[in-house]
């Protein structure tokens, strides 16, 4: 029994939501703005006054001072927590600097996505808990400076979230040879890609909380093959199967933040074989010290453990 509930305890730490993303959209016209806020209603259930919490996390510095916002609004619209308030800056704005600590409040992968227009100029910003702040020119980015954010977001995407790191972890225990490892991560790759082109073709859009569960649920299996199944053959498909629920959170991403699709996904694939490598590394050591036949069984079944607790954690969310 104690066993058991130190299990559980280690699941914990994945109820926080694989795919948690807010929208916002600031129009600027002379020295006034507008800013608007979406995020999904469930993703604040557990914030405290959300009402008063969300907008004071958002702040706007222009002309040469912080912006005290007016009017502000927020109510529930469908699905979505709708926040709205008003902006008036000492003299016409040019460039703005935005923080934002929403991460700190809602869930610490939380991704906002800020886009910001004044006249016919535009540009945009992605914060999270590693980049809280950002600046706002109204001027298109150069193409290196575009490239360099769309690789950026997509290496965070991939190495911040828990559930790509713990189905990594997965997927380097699951590899049985150095060559088996590089045909599981080439799958793995292939079917994230093959995910992001077919999801602006599916007409029925794939929830959050769908894409999540499933993902808890890829963990989980992975983690059962290891334990119960250690000479299947053609993992790499079983592999690739699975890699199509994470290329879906991707789509979810690209979608919402209309970054090239090539850019973004080699920024994900930088950070993903970086950490394949990391924790083949680790096992490699592991195997080396002899340590191999007690760490991977142990390993695979508190990853077992972790995708079921969590899957059924999200269905009941």
């Amino acid at each position: 029994m104690k066993r058991l509930r130190w299990l559980f305890a280690c699941a914990l730490p994945a109820a926080a939501h694989m795919v948690s993303m807010s929208t916002g959209d600031l129009k600027v016209d002379g020295s006034r703005a507008h800013f608007e806020l979406r995020i999904p209603t469930y993703e604040v259930a557990h914030v405290h006054e959300p009402e008063h919490t969300l907008l004071d996390h958002v702040r706007f510095h222009g002309a040469g001072e912080w912006v005290k916002p007016t009017n502000p609004s927020c109510h529930p619209d469908g699905d979505t927590y709708v926040c709205t308030e008003d902006l008036q800056f000492p003299s016409e704005v040019e460039s703005l600097d935005v923080e934002c600590t929403l991460a700190s409040v809602t869930v610490p992968n939380h991704v906002h996505l800020l886009r910001a227009y004044r006249g016919d100029k535009s540009d945009e910003a992605v914060f999270d808990l590693s980049y809280k702040t950002a600046e706002l020119r109204f001027q298109p980015p150069s193409a290196f400076e575009t490239a360099v954010r769309e690789l950026s977001a997509g290496f965070m995407r991939a190495a911040g979230g828990l559930a790509p790191l713990l189905f990594l972890a997965s997927l380097a225990l699951a590899a049985r040879s150095r060559r088996e490892l590089f045909a599981l991560t080439a799958s793995f790759l292939a079917a994230e890609v093959l995910a992001c082109a077919i999801a602006p073709h599916i007409s029925v859009p794939l929830s959050p909380r769908f894409i999540e569960a499933a993902a808890a649920l890829t963990i989980a299996y992975l983690a059962f093959e290891i334990i119960l199944l250690p000479k299947s053959g053609m993992r790499w498909l079983v592999v690739a199967v699975l890699g199509l629920f994470h290329g879906a959170y991707f789509s979810v991403f690209l979608a919402e933040s209309g970054f090239h699709a090539g850019t973004f996904l080699i920024g994900v694939a930088i950070a993903e074989v970086l950490l394949i490598a990391l924790f083949a590394f680790v096992i490699g050591r592991l195997a080396h010290w002899g340590w191999t036949r007690r760490v991977v069984p142990v390993a695979a079944t508190l990853l077992l453990a972790v995708g079921v607790v969590w899957f059924f954690i999200r269905l009941r969310a």
